[in-house]
Parts: structure tokens; sequence; C-alpha cells
């Protein structure tokens, strides 16, 4: 039998016969630690379980238990010990379908007639900790296809028949822990023993492979970890991140709601979370003022036909609302504002001395989502887009994008985010243009990255279709990763639209168009700003920043003349003068995380002095109005950067 090559990236290799495992390869190149300390191997993306035969030359690298890899690893071996457990718990009624590790922990989908309740999950995890103290081996085995289908129908298990028929291989991989066999490609640990530390966390409704017209199967979730410590600590965060969910805070803070009459996925803007979006918006439109943009406004809706010529009807057509017919021609809801801004430029013609262009808008845009995918802010069907476009020439092109990066950061940081991740995205397998226009594209957005010194990560194939782009992932208070910014060049959308500015040579050339979002959408973004300060937003775009509270009605003349005046400075203020005791007010105000809570008594009302007590307790000094005003408009200031 033939040998080959088994390489680990550092560039030592062995030689060894041809269907050697992963692990006994491996053990003439590691030490004899960290080959017990091995739970996997990995060949880029691609994880190798340690029983796997190798077939063909190879460079792996060995997966241990405190890499994202090993936890993958472990997470999948306890999808599958769950899948065991709930099938001898349950019987031959409970039907299994697929279990991954996902991002965080693990799911495995069933169908079963009753449905898995809270009280199960116990049942589920004592027999999970039973099987897994066993210490049973992984065991992997291949088999014919054919014998495999045959196999899980003698089993009754459909949805495993399903995935073998879809699979274009000749033979299948499976797993084996004591009698429990399942269709797997694996990884998995080398046994059971590793898997101690681990929590079943809800139950969710899911179609079976996501077809809204199969089987609803029931989707039992859980994560894993290799320590008691880490699982505590995941857990803990779990649980910071419900207090901070933005849904419920924005029912209580009164900022957003939905109504299933007119429609989910369409936010509903109450009075305080319009004004912190309006706060927002203003903050947005001077910053792009001060940075040479003008604002557009554009419709909802255009021409089929120029969703046509834009590629969208092609490319995004499931994204995208049937059309409507008006006047005998077809007209659809706008997924992007960017054919719209190639309109405007095209209305004249444009000469070079006026180039760069740089327009904004915030403009709403309506994209299908399915109902299971909505959620809250964060993900909807009709939302407003911080959007731009910029029109440049090839020489400008650099410097633009450095303007868009600091315009970027800045903002950004402004509103408290200082962490995060930069990705470029590459072309997708559809796409439309040229390669050599890709290639410019790509190498435009890397060169400037690399010349502001801004470290990234390539993401292959998740440009979108007509170019590629920097994702700027921002990071919370818990250090989760959000979507939001976006810069994209693209030398397609000008070709398919015939655009052309007039050159000094007075012949016509072709502009290069970048779309960029800083924000993303306004809805996610302020969800995110929800979660992030836990509903305490700082002072400067707090919808409401103080609360007029009196002691008793001698003070109401006194306390809407405070109001008055200080709505005359440019404060955002509310009054409760209800005949309540001045403690239950207090409380309210704090629970609506009101940053200041002014109490007017008799004192007050002799002095015309304010006593200003803290959203945490805490009271300041008795000041006047005006000081109080000025104060404010100090640390509003000092907040957004001015």
């Amino acid at each position: 039998m033939a040998d080959i090559s088994v390489s680990l990236p550092s560039g030592e290799s062995v030689r060894v016969p041809r269907l050697t495992t992963v692990a006994d390869a491996l053990a003439g190149l590691v030490s004899g630690k960290q080959r017990k300390r091995m739970v996997a191997a990995r060949a880029g993306d691609e994880l190798f379980d340690l029983r796997q035969p190798l077939t063909n030359d190879i460079t792996l690298e060995p997966v241990l238990p405190e890499s994202e890899w090993g936890l993958e690893v472990l997470r999948h071996s306890t999808a599958h010990i769950m899948a065991q457990a709930v099938r001898e718990l349950f019987g031959e009624d409970v039907k299994v379908a697929i279990g991954p590790a996902i991002e965080s922990g693990f799911y495995y989908d069933f169908q079963r007639r009753d449905a898995f309740t809270p009280d199960d999950f116990e049942r589920i995890e004592a027999k999970m900790a039973e099987i897994a103290a066993a210490g049973a081996s992984f065991v992997r085995s291949e088999m014919p296809s054919a014998d495999a289908i045959a196999l899980f129908s003698e089993r009754q298990e459909p949805f495993k028949v399903e995935l073998i028929q879809d699979i274009d291989t000749d033979t299948v991989s499976l797993f084996q822990v004591g009698n429990f066999l399942d269709l797997c490609r694996g990884p998995h640990l080398p046994d059971t023993s590793a898997i101690r530390h681990f929590k079943l966390q809800r139950v969710a409704g899911a179609y079976w492979r996501g077809d809204e017209k199969r089987e609803m199967l029931q989707r039992l979730y859980g994560t894993a970890f290799y320590d008691a410590k880490a699982l505590s600590a995941h857990l803990h965060a779990l649980e910071e991140a419900k207090k901070r969910d933005h849904r419920r805070l924005g029912k209580e803070l009164e900022l957003f709601t939905t109504d299933d009459s007119i429609g989910p996925g369409l936010i509903l803007w109450l009075p305080k979370g319009a004004q912190l979006r309006r706060l927002i918006e203003d903050y947005w439109k001077d910053e792009h003022y001060r940075h040479g943009y003008e604002l557009l406004y554009t419709p909802h809706i255009a021409r089929q036909d120029l969703w046509k010529t834009s590629g969208h009807l092609d490319f995004y057509a499931e994204n995208m609302y049937s059309p409507m017919q008006i006047d005998e021609v077809k007209y659809q809801l706008k997924p992007m504002n960017c054919p719209f801004h190639i309109g405007m430029y095209l209305s004249r013609q444009r000469s070079y001395r006026e180039l760069p262009v740089r327009w904004c808008e915030l403009g709403t845009v309506y994209r299908y989502e399915r109902a299971g995918a909505l959620h809250g802010l964060l993900r909807v069907r009709g939302f407003t887009q911080d959007d731009a476009h910029i029109f440049c020439r090839p020489d400008q092109l650099e410097e633009e994008i450095f303007n868009i990066l600091d315009l970027n950061l800045h903002i950004l940081r402004t509103f408290g985010f200082d962490r995060y991740d930069i990705y470029l995205s590459t072309r997708p397998e559809k796409y439309v243009g040229s390669d050599d226009n890709w290639a410019r594209a790509t190498e435009a957005l890397k060169l400037a990255l690399e010349k502001k010194g801004l470290a990234y990560a390539i993401d292959p194939g998740e440009g979108v279709f007509y170019g590629p782009k920097i994702d700027i992932k921002i990071k919370d208070q818990l250090s989760r990763s959000w979507q939001c910014s976006t810069i994209q060049v693209d030398f397609n959308l000008p070709e398919r639209f015939g655009m052309s500015f007039i050159g000094a040579d007075n012949n016509e050339h072709r502009p290069i168009m970048i779309h960029r979002a800083l924000m993303g959408s306004l809805e996610r973004f302020i969800g995110v700003l929800i979660e992030h300060y836990a509903g305490v937003f700082p002072l400067w775009f707090v919808p409401v920043q103080a609360r007029i509270l009196n002691i008793t009605d001698e003070q109401a003349d006194y306390s809407r003349e405070v109001a008055e005046r200080l709505r005359a400075e440019g404060l955002r203020v509310e009054q409760d003068f209800r005949n309540e005791k001045l403690s239950y007010k207090i409380r309210e105000a704090q629970q609506a995380k009101i940053p200041y809570m002014l109490i007017v008594g008799d004192n007050e009302k002799a002095s015309g002095t304010l006593t200003v007590r803290l959203r945490d307790g805490k009271n300041l000094p008795p000041m006047s109005i005006a000081e109080f005003a000025e104060m404010v408009k100090a640390e509003c200031r000092t907040g957004r950067g001015f």
C-alpha cells in the first residue's frame, strides 16, 4: 500500500501507510502531552475525527480543547449524546433529524407527538450524564449509501433516509455510542468522558430543512464546555443578555411596539422611541454635512424595469416583494436606494470638476424576511438604511475610502463602540461584472485598510453581487458581535446604467460608485444600542433627560415654570405631578432609566432652585434652573465629542 505524507503547518512531516488514522499519523509529529489532549485535527476549515483514515497527502493541525474548534467538537458530540438520551427516554416514537454544533452551543431536531417541557430537560440531562460517565468510545464507520438507506428505513428514521438520498456519494459515515447509531460526518471526541459540563436551555419549533411546507420539528438547544467555570460564566452572560433584551426594554421604556394587525416585522415607534430616533438622525445628518455630503430623499417604489437593470431581479428577487400593477405598469417596493441615486446622477451631464459627489439618505427599504427569522428591531421587513453613495474618479477612490473609514469609526466611537472586527468580503458565487473589475475593487479596499493600519480578516464569498465590501462588526458590552457598517466599491452598476462624466480631456469616462452604510439600519442599530447600554443611554441621546417631581400640589405652578424654562433651553423634560408619594414617583423614574429627577418642594419653590437626584440614587447639591441647564448641555457636548 502506497505511503502518504502528513505534515504540520510548521513544516514537519512524516510518511505513513495510506489509511493510517489521524491519531496515529500525528503521533510521530506532536509531543506526548499534546497527543493526550488532542480531540480532533483540522486541515484549513475541515475537521477530522482522530480515528478517520487518511487517503492522501495532507497538512493537519491538532485541535485542542481550549480552541474554538475544540469546543465545536465537544458540542457536536454532546448533541449526539442528547439525541441518544432522548431516544432512550422517550422511545421509538421519537424521530431524530439533525444535530449540529452552532455558535455558543448545539441543537438537535426531533419529531415527537408530545411537546418537550422544561421538566423533561432535567430527565434528559440526567440521562446524558449517565451516558457520558460510561466513557464509551465514539466509533466511526463507513457504509455504502444504499445499505445505509436500507438500515435507516428499517429503523423507521425517515429524516436520515432523506439526508442520505440527497448526499452525492457512494458511502456515508456513521457514528455509534453504545446501541445508538447516527448518520454523521463527525468529528466527535474520542469518547464520552469529557462531556461533563453541559446545560439544556430551550426548545423551539423548526421546519424540517427550513421549509415552511415541511414537517414542524422540535429543536432542543443546549451548550457545553470543558470546565464548570466556563459553563457558569456563559450561563451568567446569557442571563445578562436576557436583562438587556431590546424587545423587553423597548416595551418597558415605551420605545417601540409591533402589531400583527398591521404586519409582523413592521416597527411602530412610540413617542420616546421616535425621540431617540430623531436625536440619532439629527446627529447623523450634522456629521454628514460636516463631511461634505448632501442629503437626498427618494420614493418607496419604482418601475420593475429599474430593478432589472440594476440586477436585483436576477440576484436578489427572493428578498423582494411581489410587484404591484399601477397604470398597467409593474412597480416594486425598493429593497435598496442605490438605483434612485444613480437616477439622480444621470439627471444631467457631470464634469470631472464636480466629483466626488457624496449623497446620503435615510431611506426606508423593504425586504422579505421569513416570519420565523423576524426578531424585534434586529430583523424586520421595513427598515431605514443610513445610506450613502459616492461617485468619484479613479484617482479619488483611495482618499474617499479613507474618508469613509474615518467617519465610520468616529461615529461608532461617539455611540460608545470602540471594539470591532473588520472583514474584507470577496466575490460570491453569483455576481455581475468582469473578473477584472472585481479584482480592482477588491484591491482598492484591501490597500485602503492596509494603509490605514487597520487589521482585517478575509471573509471569502460574502461580497454582494455587484462588488466586494468591507464589513465592520462592532462589539457590545457583552462582547457580542453585530454587523452594522459596510463599504462597497462598485464598478458594475455604473456600467449597467451607462454612467459617465466629462473628463479634463473632454471625453466621457466611467465614474466609480461607492456604497456605504455606517449604522446599517436605524432599527438594527437602535436595537444594538438598547442592549449595549441596557437602556441606560448617554445623556446626549436619551429620550428624556429629566423628570420633574413635585412633592405636593403647592409646588405645581413652580414645577411647570421649571419645565417651560428647561424646554426653552433645549432640554428634554417631562413632568410627574400625580398625587402619589414622592418615593413612588422616584422609583418609577429610576425604572424608566431617566438620568435626572428634579425634585421640587416648598424650599425649592421659595429659593428658585432644584434638588437634583441621579438615577443611581445619589443627590447633587441644590442648583438653579440655569445651572442645571448648563450642566446638562455641557455633558451632552462632551458626549457628542464637541
